[in-house]
């Protein structure tokens, strides 16, 4: 319907006004530099298998900032250098996590075994379990970036909402194995403290993956992991060069709209990519990494992310109402008419449980709370002053939605 760059902002943008459509557009911002900071530092932690000293800090902060600035030289560079690399990627991708699948089919997986590993309220608790709820929406950024980049379609109203479905069942079927084949191999038990663990995360938190390789049968276990770490290096560049290429698209939204600096979201004429974006947020995601701890990103990723699928459900509410008669190429079913509208079912149950979902990220995630809040506070600082500079009210567009 709306095929172009911004994602949950720009549909928060036509929805409601442009200080709604800034607040989702800058926790998004967010969760695009944490992707960039988790995938590569994880990416320089898997290369520790081959070059043992990127498994200790700093040395493996130092490789994810090398591979930030790899592609932060292959993004400015232009839209097409990128999009080969990406689909390159990708297919290495697909079939890394498939045959990791199959063989835990094979191998690994014993429904008895899995069962008796799950001890509801005790392993995992009560607060692990609702942690764990806010750290699996990292797993839904694709489909925030597949919006995001709409604007770069072909046929937006049929490949947007087919790419939407085929990773949504994607996702869900090859981590729901991975997760089976992982508790199916590392049991919980009691350690000293008396704290149920696995040693999944106590052994390998910087490198599941490789974890789950681990358990496989000893004949096979040296080559696979060769190929494993190999590939699985590949899948997290792949998802570093989605949080660039996801906060450079957004920048250039926000710029166009009167909602950042035009120096922030300018445009390179030689490449046609917003150059200073890519560079100023690969710096912080820079600043992050070299912290060298992974639970710190992990804090940060969920403050922004349910945030931004609440505005995005929202918006989807709000536009059915003030916009009934507008184009929509493909429709969400399962819908119900309340005065003469058509209202989402899966909308409302979706807002409500991300909306419900941030609460227990701020509960759960004390660093996530700290800098998150933080965040939100400066770019609304940065959005009123710059308004405030342009002579603009914050909730007056600049660039007014078009009529469609």
């Amino acid at each position: 319907m709306l095929p172009e760059a911004g994602g949950s902002g720009a549909f928060a943008f036509r929805a409601f006004n442009p200080l709604v459509s800034f607040v989702a557009s800058w926790v998004l911002m967010l969760d695009y530099i944490v992707t960039m900071s988790i995938s590569a530092f994880t990416a320089a932690s898997y290369l520790g298998y081959y070059v043992p000293a990127l498994k200790d800090w700093p040395i493996n902060s130092l490789g994810g900032i090398l591979i930030v600035v790899f592609l932060v030289f292959i993004n400015i560079r232009g839209v097409q250098t990128s999009s080969r690399l990406n689909i390159a990627l990708v297919f290495i991708d697909v079939v890394t996590q498939v045959s990791i699948a199959v063989l835990g089919v094979i191998f690994i997986i014993y429904l008895p075994q899995l069962i008796h590993n799950v001890h509801w309220g005790v392993a995992p608790t009560t607060h692990q379990l609702l942690f764990g709820i806010s750290i699996s929406m990292v797993a839904y950024t694709g489909i925030e970036t597949v919006s995001n980049l709409g604007s770069e379609a072909r046929r937006p109203e049929k490949d947007i909402p087919r790419a939407v479905i085929m990773v949504f069942f994607v996702v869900l079927s090859l981590w729901a194995l991975l997760s089976m084949t992982a508790l199916s191999a590392y049991p919980v038990y009691q350690n000293a403290q008396g704290q149920w663990v696995t040693d999944l995360t106590q052994r390998f938190l910087n490198d599941p993956i490789l974890g789950i390789v681990n358990a496989m049968p000893l004949y096979i276990r040296p080559a696979l992991s060769f190929f494993v770490v190999f590939l699985a290096v590949t899948i997290l560049i792949i998802a570093t060069n989605a949080g660039m290429l996801g906060a450079s698209r957004l920048a250039y939204f926000m710029g166009q709209r009167g909602q950042l600096p035009g120096i922030i979201s300018q445009v390179s004429r030689r490449a046609r990519v917003p150059a200073n974006a890519i560079i100023m947020f690969s710096i912080i995601a820079g600043v992050l990494i070299s912290t060298g701890k992974i639970t710190l990103l992990a804090d940060l990723y969920a403050f922004g992310a349910v945030l931004a699928y609440t505005a995005a459900h929202a918006s989807i509410i709000a536009l059915r109402v003030k916009e009934p008669g507008l184009r929509r190429p493909f429709k969400i079913p399962l819908n119900i008419r309340i005065r003469g509208r058509q209202i989402p079912i899966t909308s409302v149950i979706g807002g409500l449980a991300t909306f419900t979902t941030w609460f227990i990220v701020v509960y759960t995630h004390a660093i996530g709370r700290v800098v998150g809040f933080a965040w939100l506070a400066l770019g609304l600082l940065i959005y009123l002053f710059y308004r405030n500079y342009r002579k603009k009210p914050s909730d007056e567009w600049e660039i007014k939605p078009e009529k469609r």
